[in-house]
């Protein structure tokens, strides 16, 4: 497809995202439900049309790895309370990295014995597959919490959990792609953890150096422009570099957004730092959307006829995971300082952990040479379409129902 026809179709994306937005609030639906159905039926219209959309796999790789993922990432450190986080580390670190370690080897377990097909579905896809799904998206529930007053350390809990999570499970996902593309190489835990902690230490150590480096760049600048030129430059400069040197580029890039939300927060709340929050909110709504619109364009009806069975197993195995880490975790981070999270909170924090545009981005990410490629994917999107189409919706109604709407209520115990 030639440059014009792809720009063409991108902005038909884009004015679709548009046109999708309000209709969501009226229904009362998730906008990325409704943008997987708008993508989809666009598709499908292109193809009885006899229209080839151009879109291959490696578009899809490229596009979610070298443009999507880092605005992703960057935009979701910008908005931190870099303090808050800091005073709640310990308990965020808890929920994300060994929580999240935890739900994708469980959802391993169950999806490598539920398929029951070790030469097509090995162990090692089967890890792959948990950590695409142990990646959560709590965006649509977030707004929720807002609106509903629920306590701010309960949103800030399940927002820094997503964040650490989700790079945690990028990295394992870089990972296990390539030690799946190599079948025949043996690896031990211990060469496979080593390497794991390599490029995720490594990740953030190109993360300090950009940031250093640009950071100081940064505070010289005066103008919006120049400091929005500065802040794309550290988020996909900090990721490209860091691939370059085979480390994590998701991890440097978070960093990266979380040295800046700093830098910010301590000029003050400045007419300017809300204009280039605006401007990365754009941004990071518009990959937002894409990526969901892309998941409709792949989406197939024979994925449900030949896969429902995995993705039913995918389902169960998330919800499974998530309830088991909790069930760990939770224990731990009530033993330390500050506000213990009653049963309530636990519950929100077990049903708002929904997949959405990072699972669906590695899932569009997988390589073709991977002989389940298929299967995973379905799996992959039967799970966030649960979260979209059940997890997400009754999120009001179980906020009301556990009282949660009043503020701080979450410190109620059992």
């Amino acid at each position: 497809m030639a440059i014009p026809e792809l720009m063409l179709m991108f902005l038909g994306m884009l004015l679709l995202a548009v046109l999708l937005q309000p209709l969501a609030r009226r229904m009362h639906l998730p906008y990325g439900l409704l943008l997987v159905f708008g993508g989809y039926i666009g598709s499908e219209i292109l193809v009885a049309a006899g229209l080839d959309t151009g879109l291959r796999w490696y578009h899809f790789h490229d596009l979610v790895f070298f443009v999507f993922l880092p605005l992703l990432i960057f935009e979701s450190a910008l908005h931190m309370d870099s303090r808050q986080l800091l005073r709640n580390i310990v308990a965020i670190l808890l929920l994300s990295t060994p929580m999240m370690l935890l739900a994708a080897g469980v959802s391993a377990v169950v999806l490598y014995y539920g398929i029951g097909y070790p030469s097509y579905f090995s162990w090692v896809v089967a890890l792959l597959s948990g950590a695409i799904l142990s990646a959560t998206d709590p965006v649509a529930v977030l707004e929720l919490f807002r609106r509903a007053g629920v306590s701010e350390r309960l949103i800030l809990l399940v927002d820094g959990e997503s964040l650490f999570n989700d790079a945690t499970a990028i990295v394992l996902f870089t990972l296990l792609t390539s030690l799946a593309l190599m079948p025949q190489q043996e690896i031990t835990l211990a060469a496979a953890s080593l390497k794991f902690t390599t490029i995720f230490c490594g990740g953030i150590l190109v993360g300090l150096m950009v940031a250093l480096l640009l950071g100081l760049i940064y505070r010289w600048m005066d103008s919006t422009f120049n400091r929005m030129a500065v802040m794309l430059v550290a988020a996909y400069g900090s990721y490209l570099l860091a691939e370059l040197w085979h480390l994590s580029g998701v991890v440097a890039v978070l960093v990266v957004g979380l040295i800046f939300a700093e830098l910010q927060r301590r000029e003050g709340d400045s007419p300017q730092r809300q204009e280039l929050h605006c401007l990365w909110a754009f941004g990071g709504s518009l990959a937002n959307a894409a990526i969901f619109l892309l998941l409709g364009v792949t989406i197939t009806l024979a994925m449900f006829q030949d896969q429902w069975l995995a993705m039913l197993l995918g389902i169960a195995a998330v919800l499974l995971a998530r309830g088991l880490g909790l069930l760990v975790t939770m224990p731990l981070v009530n033993l330390l300082p500050g506000e213990s999270v009653g049963w309530r909170a636990q519950l929100v924090i077990y049903w708002g952990g929904i997949r959405g545009s990072v699972t669906a981005a590695l899932a569009l990410s997988l390589p073709l040479e991977l002989e389940s490629w298929y299967t995973v994917q379905s799996i992959a999107y039967g799970v966030v379409l649960f979260t979209l189409c059940v997890q997400a919706p009754t999120m009001p109604w179980l906020i009301g129902r556990l009282g949660l709407n009043r503020t701080n209520t979450d410190q109620e115990k059992s």
